[in-house]
């Protein structure tokens, strides 16, 4: 045989299949992934327009409720109104998004919205809060509907070398639209009222229909007698079978409960009675929310360069996300100065998107297409209902005891998730190295 090896067609076809699969297993970059998949470009497009209206309309409705109530309760019942209102028709929601074409979901309920907030230019004084915790209910029962789909729906349209790119690419997308819409929300909301702020958040819901017809989902062979079956299967049941995926689902709640939703509520106060920049704190509420943005999406970006999509280190990331969620509440907690509170909300939101992004990575790689919906619709259930308590329980201590207090008391909540995720993932690594 002479020195150069000669090329069989076995040999052709191996290096073939090596190349197909180091090529499958390729992680794809953000923007690769744009513009190689017009359908995920689609859905991207309308979460980015919709998001930035949903930034107006938080910024714009706790202006509105403290300008005519001056209460911390009546905010907090705002707040506990956007969490709660999901969780009642988020089982529901879980079950129409595994059952039925999650596209038209997404565009149904980007129209519905769109028009409920038309309501909101007619809550004018005091008298009409009852008009707004209505529109509000019904805004984010609406909502309990989208979200679901929208998480089930990505691994419809991505391959599953995009799937981790997707999803962070998603999550940062939310925080960026967080720190711009909050921004301009606040800008709006402070220089030209709050009205302004609903009539472009109602905008953006059309706008967002409009880019999701344009998602051509392939075609789904089930039939109805196999789609029926499906949605017979229990989420509940799956995940107590399923330990993990239930301990992984729990994350959001957790993150809602004891790292990110009352602070919303305690941000609102800051604003408003702190450090007052703008038409009743609008414009230092916008910041704080712009720079707690911008932090949720360095974090997971950052964090994801060390762990890629691998599991064990999505895990332990999780951990560490709660642990730096403890120091930026730390910070914030002496209110100090406006600058040192916007530097500890940053830093609080970079531990909270490590945990978020991560949570969900998880579930997209572990949790079945058929009961995905199901799942995703549970833990968002979790996630507004203990969003909705944390809410309640600072609007209400907030009256009581003042929002500094609050804050300290909120420093140490995080590491409880963190140490419990810590010990599981310990007993998670024994049992599956058996």
């Amino acid at each position: 045989m002479s020195g150069k090896e000669r090329t069989t067609p076995a040999t052709d076809k191996n290096v073939e299949h090596r190349s197909h699969l180091r090529d499958h297993d390729r992680i794809v970059g953000y923007f690769e992934i744009l513009q190689t998949n017009p359908n995920f470009r689609w859905l991207w497009s309308g979460q980015v327009v919709s998001l930035l209206g949903d930034w107006f309309n938080l910024i714009a409705s706790a202006i509105l409720i403290l300008n005519l109530t001056k209460s911390g309760l009546a905010l907090g019942v705002l707040f506990t109104i956007r969490m709660l209102s999901p969780f009642f028709v988020a089982p529901l929601a879980g079950i129409c998004a595994d059952r039925y074409n999650r596209k038209h979901i997404l565009i149904a309920t980007d129209i519905v919205r769109g028009l409920l907030l038309i309501g909101y230019l007619f809550v004018q004084d005091e008298k009409d809060i009852w008009l707004l915790y209505v529109l509000t209910t019904l805004l984010y029962g609406v909502s309990g509907f989208f979200s679901p789909a929208r998480s089930a729906i990505l691994p419809d349209v991505t391959s599953r070398n995009e799937l981790g790119t997707a999803n962070a690419l998603s999550a940062t997308t939310w925080s960026v639209m967080l720190a711009l819409g909050a921004a301009f929300g606040g800008f709006i909301a402070g220089l030209f009222g709050v009205y302004t702020a609903f009539i472009v958040d109602g905008l953006t819901f059309f706008v967002s229909a409009g880019l999701l017809l344009q998602i051509k989902l392939p075609i789904n062979t089930d039939t109805k007698a196999m789609i029926h079956e499906r949605s017979k299967f229990s989420a509940i049941g799956y995940m107590f079978r399923h330990p993990d995926i239930l301990f992984i689902a729990l994350h959001k709640g957790a993150i809602a409960l004891l790292l990110s939703s009352g602070f919303q509520v305690a941000q609102v106060e800051i604003a408003k009675n702190h450090f007052i920049i703008g038409e009743g704190g609008a414009i230092g509420l916008g910041v704080m929310y712009c720079l707690g943005g911008v932090g949720s999406g360095i974090g997971p970006i950052v964090a994801r360069i060390w762990t890629g999509d691998r599991d064990k280190p999505l895990r332990w990331s999780i951990s560490l996300g709660y642990l730096i969620g403890t120091i930026g509440l730390t910070i914030t907690a002496p209110l100090l100065s406006l600058p040192i509170v916007v530097f500890g909300g940053f830093i609080r939101s970079i531990g909270g998107g490590i945990a978020w992004v991560f949570s969900t990575q998880l579930l997209l790689q572990h949790a079945p297409n058929e009961i995905r919906g199901r799942i995703f619709g549970t833990e968002f259930a979790l996630f507004t209902l203990m969003g909705a308590v944390a809410t309640a329980i600072v609007g209400f201590m907030m009256d009581l005891f003042g929002v500094q207090a609050v804050l300290w008391g909120m420093t140490s909540l995080p590491i409880i998730p963190a140490l419990l995720w810590w010990i599981w993932q310990l007993h998670y690594a024994r049992v599956t190295s058996n």
